[in-house]
């Protein structure tokens, strides 16, 4: 106000002509350099809001402040669980030497796909608000580790599915065939498979030319997406497969058993709802993501794309819950590297591949 009142008695004090003079103001004056504006309508007492006029400061330029969405802190703090929790299932998994059966080995690449994942989540945060991520290299990067894990997390659960179906299958020949090298190859081709995927925008499959081919996730475009959503649905189908007749052979071996019938049917119907609870919490996690992958595109609300995205990213929570802290191996190595010694209660007979 006291600029403006300056200006004012300045401006009154002069000829009369200069003030029906139309020549532009100087620049250069004190007076005319900086203005302060205020809303003329309000006749209050009360100080109001002033702000310093733009186009009268020639030096300087506005800084933009980037207004950080919730949906993605809700990813960063989700990225930073998952991380926690897959760091922790591989340290139990590294440190115990007995741990090294071809069921571990599939428990510990889940583990690490979905530890890259939660890193991926965390980069993208900082990569979105702390660098800049108009540069391609920064986005090819971060979408490269997302699919890459997310797509390794899911081959992984199918991986386990499949050696839990056979373990049932072939019970008898099972722990002759299915040996530890044989383990390292599918995990290695499952890898290969992750990689291939996520390079694929890198490797030119991207939209950053031509926005209007972007799918709900930039720079996946659109025909990108619908693959990799359709491939899910398989996979999740044959997971479906898979589990039913994995509960067929579960009750099929309980009727062959009389002597020990009333342990067996507990112990099946209390398996086949672990099933259950497992294949509904997966489809629940991933099916909105991949059905909406499908039928949206880049034109859509990214509420809904968030909405999606982050259900999808909580199955990595999950899976260390449901195939790692489950396990009791893996729960007396814990407990052991805790407090230094196992519960009683805790069962002490070996957990085989065919358990759920």
């Amino acid at each position: 106000m006291i600029l403006s009142l300056a200006a004012a008695a300045a401006m009154s004090s002069g000829s009369g002509s200069s003030l029906n003079s139309s020549s532009p103001l100087d620049p250069f004056d004190s007076s005319t350099s900086w203005s302060l504006s205020e809303d003329p309508s309000n006749s209050s007492s009360e100080p109001v809001m002033r702000t310093l006029t733009p186009d009268l400061q020639p030096g300087t330029t506005a800084v933009a402040v980037q207004v950080v969405s919730p949906w993605d802190i809700a990813l960063c703090v989700t990225g930073t669980l998952i991380s926690c929790e897959n760091a922790l299932v591989i340290a139990v998994l590294f440190y115990t030497p007995t741990l090294r059966g071809p069921m571990f080995i599939l428990i510990g690449s889940l583990a690490v796909a979905d530890l890259l994942a939660g890193l991926g989540l965390i980069l993208n945060f900082v990569f979105t608000y702390l660098v800049d991520s108009s540069v391609e290299f920064v986005t090819l990067l971060s979408v490269a580790l997302l699919i890459s894990a997310f797509s390794a997390s899911v081959l992984n659960i199918l991986a386990i599915t499949v050696d839990r179906y056979l373990s049932l299958y072939n019970a008898l020949t099972y722990h002759t065939e299915r040996t530890v090298t044989y383990t390292y190859v599918m995990v290695v081709f499952i890898w290969v498979l992750s990689v291939t995927l996520g390079c694929l925008p890198a490797f030119g499959w991207n939209c950053l030319r031509d926005e209007s081919s972007c799918s709900i996730c930039r720079p996946v475009t659109k025909i990108n997406a619908v693959a990799l959503a359709v491939t899910f649905l398989l996979v999740f189908a044959l997971m479906m497969q898979l589990y039913l007749q994995i509960c067929k052979i579960a009750f099929r071996h309980a009727q062959q058993i009389a002597v020990q019938h009333q342990f067996v049917a507990i112990s099946t119907t209390k398996g086949v709802s672990t099933l259950s609870v497992i294949l509904c919490a997966f489809g629940a996690c991933w099916l909105p993501f991949a059905m909406y992958s499908i039928v949206a595109d880049s034109s859509y609300p990214v509420i809904y794309t968030y909405a999606t995205v982050l259900p999808a990213t909580c199955c990595s929570v999950i899976n260390p819950i449901i195939y790692a802290f489950r396990n009791p191996d893996i729960q007396k190595s814990l407990w052991l590297a805790c407090c230094g010694c196992v519960p009683s209660n805790l069962s002490l007979r070996p957990r085989t591949s065919s358990d759920v």
